[in-house]
């Protein structure tokens, strides 16, 4: 064999394991013991010339999307546009099973938290498993009108 081609075959082998090095960095690095999320909410939006409140329904949903390991939810609390706390959902350490999903309601008749509500949801796990799918889901109808959209939750913090 040449040079030029043994060469060749190295780099091409390094390569290789390079690129299968930094996919299992990447890998390892979606996965965690904990984190704290902002989750953005509106109990309303403003519709019409004169911004007329919409009241909105909003179901928070936390999901394990894991398959064989529990997370534990340790904070989720709801504020207020100028973020003021208005309630702390859990008072005690609530457990998800592989695959399961909680909610907690804020019923459409409840507006303070208001167009800039949002929630803060902690969880942790005592291994690395894939963070939880969290989203707040806006509902609501007036009239014959309807409307309903979603916010993912968004990682302020990691847990340790």
């Amino acid at each position: 064999m040449s040079q030029k081609i043994i060469i060749r075959i190295s780099i091409t082998l390094f390569l290789i394991f390079a690129a299968k090095m930094v996919i299992v960095a990447s890998d390892n690095e979606l996965l965690s013991v904990g984190q704290m999320l902002y989750v953005p909410a509106y109990s309303h939006i403003y519709i019409g010339n004169k911004e007329r409140p919409f009241l909105l329904t909003i179901t928070l949903s936390i999901r394990n999307i894991n398959e064989q390991n529990n997370i534990e939810i340790t904070q989720v609390d709801y504020f207020e546009s100028q973020g003021h706390l208005l309630k702390k959902m859990v008072r005690k350490s609530v457990i998800i099973k592989p695959l399961e999903s909680i909610r907690y309601v804020i019923p459409e008749n409840d507006s303070s938290g208001g167009s800039g509500a949002n929630f803060i949801v902690k969880w942790k796990s005592n291994r690395k498993v894939n963070p939880p799918i969290v989203e707040s889901i806006m509902i609501g109808t007036m009239s014959q009108q309807g409307i309903s959209f979603t916010s993912r939750g968004k990682e302020i913090q990691i847990v340790k």
